[in-house]
């Protein structure tokens, strides 16, 4: 199997945004574009946010396929999933980019479509890759329905693969591009839901 790496710009995301793993990843992938774009501008003004928030001993917040529980520069946040990231890139787009949402295509579909054509995929995986667990749950503050986390969430640019990995520009990591093992890659993917977006 061939080698593939895309140069892409590195951010990292450790110092002041904790919990922004997707908000990094989506202004990395947007400066790949050429769109000069900080991720507190990425933050501030397109990703739908709402808070968490304690009542009668009871937590609540937003739905994350709707938007970012918490605040990305909160350490105690959580995060949000793909459709979210997809609006929010949608609006800091140029109008001749069709963001698509790639949740559920697999890996070998990934490589072709995307990497191969120097196209990075904003990827769901965990943290590190470490398992993910259930937890915590809070209620919906628009349905009143009990939702329920998947812990070490984490979002990634996939920038390239080889034979043994797949390689990242990972936010959490603070030193540019790093390679995972396929398998355990694909495992952690599976657990958050198979989430991933680029555009075409």
């Amino acid at each position: 199997m061939q080698k593939k790496w895309i140069k892409v710009p590195y951010i990292d995301q450790t110092k002041d945004w904790p919990t922004g793993c997707e908000s990094v990843s989506a202004v990395m992938f947007l400066r790949y574009l050429g769109i000069n774009i900080t991720v507190e501008q990425f933050v501030e003004q397109y990703l739908e946010r709402e808070p968490l928030f304690e009542k009668e001993g009871k937590l609540y917040g937003p739905d994350p396929w709707k938007a970012f529980a918490g605040d990305p520069a909160d350490d105690q946040s959580m995060g949000c999933y793909a459709p979210v990231i997809m609006k929010a890139l949608e609006k800091a787009m140029p109008a001749d980019r069709e963001v698509v949402d790639l949740t559920g295509v697999s890996m070998e579909l990934l490589l072709r479509n995307h990497i191969d054509n120097d196209m990075p995929v904003i990827f769901w995986a965990s943290i590190d890759l470490k398992e993910t667990y259930s937890g915590p749950e809070w209620i919906l503050t628009d349905t009143g329905e009990t939702f329920t986390w998947r812990s070490n969430e984490h979002c990634m640019l996939l920038v390239g693969y080889d034979k043994e990995n797949y390689y990242f520009n990972d936010p959490w990591h603070g030193h540019g591009m790093i390679g995972y093992e396929k398998k355990l890659v694909e495992k952690r993917h599976a657990e958050q839901y198979s989430m991933a977006v680029s555009v075409k």
